[in-house]
Parts: structure tokens; C-alpha cells; sequence
């Protein structure tokens, strides 16, 4: 049944690329992400749908496509397969399971332009794309981090909430993080440096769904009543509004006296909204839209044979009580 799932599935994306490109006669330019029921992607495919709309004479054409569910690992390496398959100029890949999909390019070893964003490939994995476009992950955890000790200087217990295990740009986060609280290099995890311990049964996988970090969040709550610290990596829960204002309601009050501090990945509406009425203490935000923006650029710089920097990153923008910059008006 999966099998014929994904052959019509792949039937009905080879017709709708080849459509466009006999109607248009442009060469196409794909963005992969991870899942399409993630709202931090469409971001993306808005940056995607307006440099369409400034380059409306361009050869190129840009298709933000990706699996239905951000969980589908499997899904987003097959579609990857089947569009190089059926024919891209260039392809950026935003890979939910970086070993997965690496171990896909290696293997059939595109002759078009390759570059990752979002997310990228292990280390040593990097040689089988052009560039990586997107956050500095590392930096991303580093930020976190720096929020955590601000408000909690001597330390504490903490909980770390991350996505798929598999996700490079993720468990950078997670490695900027530790290293920054603990004070020194390639920490595994948070044993009592500078005061900091990870709790038992964290950190917990989210796999890019909100219900299920929300769920967690709960569950974490009520069974560390003292816990000082959770740590949202990614903003899954956040980008279910409702559920999450029923999680933190339920420790409100820990939330406002700061005896329980949340800091929270990215600033799309929702979060800020979230930040704004002290669901959070700070957000540390990425830059989808300028990620699915510029990638087209990249995309035919790359096709071009131009030099291209890597890797290209998008910056970060922070959030907090004392300086809620962004996330005040957004």
C-alpha cells in the first residue's frame, strides 16, 4: 500500500512539473523541505512565491514542494529521488534525515547543483553539495544558551525538547547550547557544569510535531514540579497556539516569577504572540523568508558555475524582556 501510494504520489508530482514546464518553458529550480504541515516552511515557500513574482522573465522557475507530514523521512527522500530523476536544473534540500538523504545524492550522483537549506548534512557528508544556505544552528544554541544564563545565573535543571533525531541543524543547536552553559567544548550532555543538569528522560523528540511537543511540555511539567529550565530548540509546540497556551497555563504562575523559564526557537506570529503575553522569555529567531528568497539566486549562480560563499547564513534575530525587538510589533 505505501509503495503505490508513493508511485501515484510520484505520478502526480512528475505531471505537475512537467505541466508547468511545458506551459511555461522554464527550467526549475526545486526547494525539498521537510514537511508541509510546518508552518516555519511556508515561510519559505512565501520567500520562494516572491522572487517568482520579481523575476516573472527569468528561464528559472522556483517549486517549493516536500512530504505532507514533517515526519515522513522516508517521503522526503523519495520525492528528492524522483524530482532529480525527472529533471531539475538545481535542487536545495532542507533534510530531515541528513545520513538518509546524503546517502541518496552519493548514490545517484546528480549532474545538476546541489546546495542544502534549513538544514544541512553532516560533516562529512558536505562535499556532496555546493553550499549551505540558512542559520548558524551552532550559533542558534550559543544564543540560547546566553538567554538561559541571563535569567538563571546559577544554574539549575533543564530540559532540552528537539526534533528529529536525525536533523544536523537540530542537534547543533543542541551542541551550541551545552557547550555554551557548560563552559567548554563537545559536551554530550549537561551533568552539573556551571550548575546545569539535564533531567532524566530528556532531551525528548519531537519528530516536527506540535501535538506531540506539546504533549511532552505537559508531561514534563507535571512530573518535574521544580524543573527551572525548558528549552524548546525548535518551536514546534508554539506553532500549535492553543494547545500551548493550555501547557503554560498551567505553570503560569512559575512563569511570571521566573522560577521556570522557557526559551523558545523562532519568531513566526504565533510565538511572538506567545512571547508578548509571557509564554516565553525569550525567542531566538531564523529567517525562512529570506531562506526561500535567496535560494533561487544561489540556485542559478550555482548553475552558472559563479563562485558561491559557503556556507551563506541568514542571521538570527532575539528576543527578551529586556529588548523584545522583533517579536514586539511581529
Amino acid at each position: 500500500m505505501i509503495k503505490i501510494k508513493r508511485l501515484a504520489y510520484a505520478a502526480a508530482l512528475f505531471a505537475l512539473v512537467g505541466g508547468m514546464a511545458q506551459a511555461q518553458d522554464k527550467e526549475t529550480l526545486a526547494i525539498v523541505v521537510k514537511g508541509l504541515d510546518n508552518p516555519f516552511f511556508e515561510q519559505i515557500n512565501l520567500g520562494c512565491q516572491k522572487w517568482m513574482a520579481e523575476n516573472p522573465d527569468s528561464k528559472y522557475e522556483c517549486l517549493y514542494t516536500g512530504p505532507a507530514s514533517s515526519a515522513d523521512e522516508a517521503g522526503e527522500v523519495q520525492i528528492v529521488d524522483d524530482l532529480l530523476t525527472r529533471g531539475m536544473a538545481a535542487i536545495a534540500i532542507s533534510p530531515s534525515n541528513a545520513p538518509a538523504m546524503a546517502n541518496l545524492i552519493g548514490k545517484i550522483k546528480p549532474d545538476v547543483p546541489v546546495m542544502t537549506i534549513d538544514a544541512d548534512f553532516l560533516e562529512k557528508d558536505r562535499d556532496l553539495r555546493a553550499t549551505y544556505l540558512g542559520t548558524d544552528n551552532y550559533l542558534m544554541g550559543v544564543k540560547m544558551a546566553e538567554e538561559t544564563v541571563k535569567l538563571k545565573p546559577e544554574g539549575g535543571t533543564v530540559c532540552l525538547q528537539l526534533g528529529n533525531v536525525a536533523a544536523d541543524n537540530i542537534n547543533a543547536r543542541a551542541q551550541g547550547f551545552r557547550d555554551t552553559i557548560a563552559g567548554e567544548e563537545n559536551v554530550d550532555r549537561l551533568t552539573g557544569q556551571n550548575g546545569w543538569t539535564e533531567i532524566e528522560g530528556c532531551p525528548v523528540f519531537t519528530n516536527d510535531q506540535a501535538d506531540l511537543a506539546n504533549q511532552q511540555m505537559a508531561d514534563t511539567f507535571t512530573a518535574n514540579p521544580d524543573l527551572d529550565a525548558f528549552i524548546l530548540v525548535g518551536g514546534w509546540a508554539q506553532f500549535a497556539p492553543q494547545a500551548y497556551a493550555q501547557v503554560t497555563d498551567q505553570v503560569m504562575d512559575k512563569l511570571k516569577a521566573k522560577e521556570l523559564i522557557i526559551i523558545a526557537g523562532d519568531t513566526l506570529p504565533p510565538q511572538t504572540k506567545a512571547f508578548r503575553e509571557g509564554r516565553s522569555h525569550a525567542q531566538v529567531g531564523q529567517r525562512p523568508f529570506e531562506m526561500g528568497y535567496r535560494a533561487p539566486d544561489v540556485m542559478i549562480q550555482l548553475i552558472n558555475g559563479e563562485e558561491v560563499e559557503d556556507p551563506l547564513y541568514t542571521g538570527l534575530d532575539v528576543c527578551n524582556q529586556e529588548d523584545p525587538g522583533f517579536c514586539a510589533e511581529n
